[in-house]
């Protein structure tokens, strides 16, 4: 991961906490988050929000997985 003070772009990534039961679906008493992530290049910042939302989250009811790279003005 990139430093945030050389981040050119960041990947803006939504979240969720886990719900009590079983199946996999977003807490009823919880709120989705934000997080965002420095990337030295748009290029990561695509493979990076790609790769998450394809091998690391897992299908969820309720949750979209939606994902952004902004550009951070370093360039």
């Amino acid at each position: 991961m990139t430093s945030p003070i050389k981040a050119n772009y960041w990947l803006v990534i939504g979240t969720y906490r886990q719900g009590p039961s079983g199946r996999p679906e977003v807490s009823g008493i919880t709120s989705p988050s934000l997080y965002s992530l420095p990337m030295k290049d748009l290029e990561t910042c695509l493979k990076a929000g790609d790769k998450i939302t394809k091998e690391i989250y897992k299908p969820v009811w309720q949750f979209d997985s939606k994902w952004t790279c902004v550009y951070g003005g370093k360039n």
